[in-house]
């Protein structure tokens, strides 16, 4: 999905879900492939319970995608999501290096 067409409220729910520490945390673990939720909980030292709400929150907005394997969940980052962030961020830094005084008043 390009920047231009990555609607305001999806920025919205990928930015949510960028703004706590321990998602960030979970999305760092991410980048060297799939984990098993039992070794995040086992590396960042929390209750499943906890990392499972935040896994949610990254799932829900696209950023992770996961799979069963037995008992056991396994994520993994999604690139395409990585992708749309990429867009966005380019995009916006596009917009900032161009000459802002277009859209002023005065």
């Amino acid at each position: 999905m390009a920047a231009a067409t990555l609607s305001a409220k999806k920025a919205v729910v990928l930015f949510h879900a960028l703004s706590d520490e321990t998602r960030l945390e979970l999305l760092n673990r991410l980048k060297d492939g799939e984990h098993c939720v039992c070794e995040l909980t086992d590396a960042m030292n929390a209750a499943q319970s906890r990392l499972s709400f935040h896994l949610k929150v990254l799932k829900d907005a696209g950023l992770v995608e996961d799979r069963r394997e037995g008992r056991w969940m396994y994520y993994s980052l999604s690139s395409r999501a990585m992708e749309e962030l990429e867009d966005l961020v380019n995009s916006l830094k596009k917009a900032a290096k161009s000459d802002g005084s277009a859209g002023r008043c005065c």
